[in-house]
């Protein structure tokens, strides 16, 4: 015997050389297949009403997913954004007030194009730009050098230290100062020299125009420092401050070449120290006042006692570096000496000024806490905020009877569907089935009635 036709669909057929296959049998294995087949069947029709539910359930779900894969797409943008390089922003405009640029400025991110001197200093300042450009127009030339910073109290930092003794204030930006045909002004995070060929009358209010049209700093890189608004003004006669003296230095560098009465080492720049230092002219003698900001008041206090046993030592000419005192220091007068801490400002006083004088100045310096809020967006109005809240009220009801909506559509459609995969009708209206239990006492059932035709 041998197979006359091959195996087919799981069938051996077996027959003679001669002969047709007198029958074909089919395999165990290919009628357990058909069995699970018939199973699978089954189950298929079993859940195939309830996956119509599921499609349904998944359509209300899918746009609930879309917005966090938007967000998600959205979120990873600003990461490949970060790895592009931003725009650089000109930091002096073609034009202003009839002035007119005579070539492309020079541009330079390095701080020894800016000063090669005092790249250190503009390092700690927080140094990003520099640009310089000649401006021409018929009544003479102007140049113009201009740096930018990563916020405003590097910009203040740098203007008070190219600031010299013997200028005259102006009002010029956030702060000016004129030697004559120099003119030193800061605005937001960008400081502004400017030279003049000669000065006209309207110099002033050319360069006010010129300051409006700087990069303008936006956020916290816009918040002024707070450390000058603490220097005494009143209640100290006969000390007053002396007009342009105050030196406000963010490191070492820039600390020691503005004249600083401390060692660095013992101010504490490297924990985040602030230092501003101002003349005040006395009766007789000049002094000098040295607040130092510190991020905490407890940092503050151990600052306090390490520069009160500095100032205690007995022996200001010491050899060693540790205990020598810089020059300012030296040239002060024993009774001039203070310290003092009022949360987290600490007050130096040095010089030659009295006793007396060295106690009002000191006494005046009084930390004031405040809640600084800085918004982005502005200041924001109680009626403002008050429309935002009913706006979003608003939209957060619609939101809510929307999905309240659509729930409703997708929940009733879903049972009309599930109904009519079950072969009922859509509606309910028609379908008989109210259950009776007949529990009277006379209540004959069907069979006996057929039996007992009397029987009502």
């Amino acid at each position: 015997m041998r197979a006359w036709l091959p195996a087919f669909a799981g069938w051996d057929c077996t027959g003679s050389a001669s002969a047709p296959p007198a029958k074909c049998i089919q395999s165990k294995r290919v009628k357990a297949a058909k069995s699970e087949q018939v199973v699978v069947s089954s189950k298929i029709r079993m859940h195939r009403r309830t996956g119509a539910l599921a499609a349904l359930s998944a359509l209300v779900l899918l746009p609930a997913s879309i917005p966090l894969a938007t967000a998600q797409s959205t979120t990873a943008k600003p990461v490949a954004a970060a790895a592009r390089p931003a725009k650089t922003t000109a930091l002096l405009p073609g034009d202003f007030a009839g002035w007119t640029l005579s070539h492309p400025p020079q541009q330079s991110a390095s701080p020894a194009t800016a000063d090669q001197t005092n790249a250190d200093v503009l390092r700690e300042d927080g140094f990003a730009s520099f640009a310089a450009g000649e401006y021409t127009r018929d009544t003479g030339k102007l140049s113009i050098r201009a740096m930018s910073f990563v916020d405003a109290s590097g910009a203040y930092a740098a203007y008070t230290f190219y600031r010299r003794p013997g200028m005259r204030p102006e009002e010029i930006g956030q702060g000016a100062a004129n030697d004559g045909q120099h003119i030193l002004f800061w605005q937001g995070t960008t400081v502004v020299d400017a030279t003049f060929d000669h000065l006209s009358a309207t110099y002033a209010s050319e360069l006010r125009e010129l300051s409006q049209l700087l990069p303008a700093a936006a956020g916290s890189a816009a918040v002024e420092p707070t450390l000058p608004r603490y220097l005494p003004v009143n209640g100290i006669a006969p000390v007053a401050l002396a007009p342009l003296t105050t030196r406000y230095s963010l490191g070492p560098a820039g600390y020691v070449r503005s004249g600083g009465a401390l060692p660095p080492s013992l101010v504490g720049f490297e924990r985040g120290a602030e230092v501003l230092t101002a003349i005040y002219s006395g009766r007789d003698n000049d002094g000098t006042l040295t607040l130092i900001n510190y991020p905490t008041p407890q940092l503050a206090a151990e600052r306090q006692r390490a520069i009160e046993a500095f100032l205690k030592t007995s022996n200001p000419g010491a050899a060693t570096p540790a205990t020598a005192w810089p020059q300012p220091l030296a040239d002060s007068s024993p009774q001039a000496l203070l310290c003092r801490r009022s949360g987290p400002i600490v007050a130096v006083t040095s010089g030659l000024l009295t006793e007396v004088e060295a106690h009002k100045l000191i006494g005046q310096v009084n930390y004031l806490a405040e809640v600084t809020w800085n918004d982005p967006k502005g200041y924001n109005s109680e009626i403002s905020k008050t429309g935002h809240i009913l706006l979003s009220i608003v939209a957060l009801s619609a939101m809510l009877c929307g999905a309240a909506l659509v729930v409703g559509v997708f929940l009733g459609g879903g049972r009309a569907l599930y109904r009519r995969l079950r072969g009922k009708p859509v509606s309910t209206l028609n379908d008989v089935e109210f259950i009776s239990l007949r529990l009277e006492d006379d209540y004959v059932p069907p069979e006996s009635r057929q039996a007992s035709p009397h029987v009502k």
